[in-house]
Parts: structure tokens; C-alpha cells; sequence
């Protein structure tokens, strides 16, 4: 891939962040989801690039764009996979509440897993303690090998977990070993993430959660040097024999981080629609400005670039239409 596109693709995000950012606290999850889809899309088709959907927002019949199988961009270029999540946090929009983003990961065409829309049980540990854990291990041996790997007591681990009652064990088990939980209760992507950045205060992610999500996460983790084990969670024989359509002859086998994202070179990029672990949302400053904030890395060199940029909008006819005048 070439590494002007690292820098492209962000405009993609930065797009559907401010489109969806105009239904905050509304209550309109479907619209705000629309709106993203809708601005993404439009601006991956100023990218040089031959790319094709291999995670998006279902087949051809169920979504009118961003589907599995869709070609994106100018068609002169790379030829990459993309996943995208127009928005990850539809009902977080629709509430008002934090760790909404609009994300998207891009690797060279094959690279990418094409995760059917399942469960999938993840693990996640930042670069210290990568490659000293495993999903089948139990949580309180997963806690000692991170709490002496990132140089803490166990009592000040923390562990991120969707809250959700398919849960409840698990939560129980890291309070009763000592650690703390930090519960989100949608957008397991940012959460994830989290997990192998500095400052977050995250430790552990772990949890049952969707696996598109799952490979979109996969790209930023192999980025930052930290670690992710997966496991599909078929729910039903249907489900079981995706999996085996998808080349997986055993649909529960463990899927280490190169399963989810192969190769040495992959794009991940996001941007804040509301403030969360990794960014912070989109800012309204008057004068018709907006300001984003931005993440995008690129696992070839181990890049990570912060991206603050502010856009002078055009509300008329589209107000997702902007020219950004400062980055």
C-alpha cells in the first residue's frame, strides 16, 4: 500500500464523524447511522485506491452502501480490503454518550479476514505483555501475567468489559482476584484499542463481542505492538457452517493476531464523534467551524499519528461537506 494513503483515508473518517455528529443526543440512531454511511462513502470515492468491502454494513440486500463485496474508490491505485463501521455507536449517538467513533481498517487485497456477523470472543493485552497470554487461559492467571508485565500491583489492573449479563461471571472473577473493572456499554472498538495505548489506564480487554468489530480492532492492535486472541462463537448450525464457508474447517478455533490481519501492512483510522477512551468527539466552535480529532496508524512503520483538524462546513446542500483549513 502506499503510505499517502494512510493520510487519505482519514478524510473518510473525519467525514462520517461530523455527519454523524449532527444527531447527538436526538434519539435517532438510524439517521445518525445514515448520515455516516452516507458522508463515508461519498469520500472514499475521491481516493485513488481499487478497494473492496470485506467487513461493512451487510450484504448487497440489507444495506444500500458500504455492503460486503462493494468496490470503493477511484479504481486507479492499491488494490486493498476494507472494513468499515460508518459508526460504531449508533445507540451512544442516539444518547449522547461517550466512545462513538467512526473507524475503518484497510490492508492489501486477502490480508484481511472476512468475519461473518457473529460473537466473537476476544482478548486484548498492550505491547508489554504480548505474547505471554492466551484466551484459553483463565482471567486470574491473564491478570498476574499483565500486572507483573506492565510493572503494577493487581489490585490497580483494570480490566475493560462490555456490560452486558452474558458477562457476569467474568466480572465477578477479576473482582474476587483483586483487579478492577471498567465497564462500556457499546463500541467495543475504541475499548479494545484502549487496551495498548498509553494512558488509558486500560489493561485487559476481554469479552464476547461482534466479530467484524473484532478485525476492525485487529488492525489497530497489530499497529501498536499489542497482542489480540479471537474465537467465533457460532450460535447456530447456520452460523457454524459460515464459518466453514469463510476456509475456517474448525469454526471455534483459536485465532491468533495474524489470522485477523495477515501480512506486515495494514491502515487503521478513526475519528471521535463523542469523547472516549482514545478521542475525544467532535467540537461545534461557532463561525460555522468544527474540530476533530483523529487517530491513524499504519503497521508497516509503526506509525501513529494524532490528527486535530479543523473544518469550515458548508451546510448547504450537504452538511457533511467541508474543507478542512487547518491539521
Amino acid at each position: 500500500m502506499e503510505r499517502e494513503l494512510a493520510l487519505e483515508v482519514v478524510r473518510v473518517t473525519e467525514a462520517a464523524a461530523i455527519a454523524a455528529s449532527q444527531w447527538i443526543g436526538r434519539g435517532l440512531k438510524n439517521e445518525a447511522d445514515d448520515a455516516a454511511t452516507t458522508a463515508m462513502r461519498k469520500m472514499f470515492d475521491s481516493i485513488s485506491m481499487s478497494g473492496t468491502v470485506v467487513i461493512g454494513e451487510g450484504e448487497l440486500d440489507e444495506a444500500p452502501m458500504l455492503y460486503i463485496g462493494e468496490e470503493l474508490g477511484t479504481g486507479q491505485g492499491p488494490k486493498v480490503d476494507i472494513a468499515v463501521d460508518p459508526l460504531e455507536g449508533t445507540n451512544i449517538v442516539a444518547k449522547g454518550h461517550n466512545n462513538a467513533i467512526a473507524v475503518l481498517a484497510i490492508g492489501d487485497e486477502g490480508t484481511l479476514l472476512h468475519a461473518p456477523d457473529m460473537y466473537m470472543e476476544k482478548l486484548v493485552v498492550g505491547p508489554k505483555a504480548a505474547g505471554k497470554v492466551s484466551l484459553d487461559d483463565p482471567i486470574e492467571k491473564i491478570i498476574d501475567i499483565v500486572a507483573e508485565a506492565n510493572k503494577k500491583r493487581i489490585a490497580d489492573v483494570i480490566v475493560s468489559i462490555q456490560e452486558r449479563p452474558r458477562h457476569d461471571d467474568i466480572v465477578r472473577r477479576v473482582r474476587e482476584k483483586g483487579a478492577r473493572v471498567h465497564f462500556f456499554t457499546d463500541g467495543d472498538v475504541g475499548s479494545s484499542i484502549a487496551a495498548c495505548l498509553p494512558k488509558t489506564g486500560i489493561d485487559i480487554f476481554t469479552g464476547i463481542g461482534g466479530a467484524p468489530e473484532g478485525v476492525i480492532s485487529a488492525a489497530a492492535i497489530k499497529c501498536l505492538g499489542g497482542d489480540m486472541q479471537a474465537r467465533l462463537v457460532p450460535m447456530n448450525p447456520e452460523e457454524e457452517e459460515r464459518c466453514i464457508a469463510m476456509g475456517l474447517e474448525n469454526p471455534r478455533q483459536l485465532l491468533h493476531l495474524n489470522d485477523l490481519v495477515r501480512g506486515d501492512d495494514a491502515i487503521f483510522a478513526a475519528t471521535g464523534v463523542t469523547s472516549g477512551d482514545m478521542l475525544n468527539g467532535v467540537l461545534f466552535l461557532g463561525d460555522d467551524l468544527v474540530e476533530t480529532d483523529s487517530i491513524v496508524m499504519r503497521c508497516k512503520t509503526k506509525t501513529v499519528r494524532r490528527i486535530k483538524a479543523e473544518h469550515r462546513m458548508d451546510y448547504k446542500p450537504d452538511f457533511y461537506k467541508m474543507n478542512t483549513i487547518d491539521s
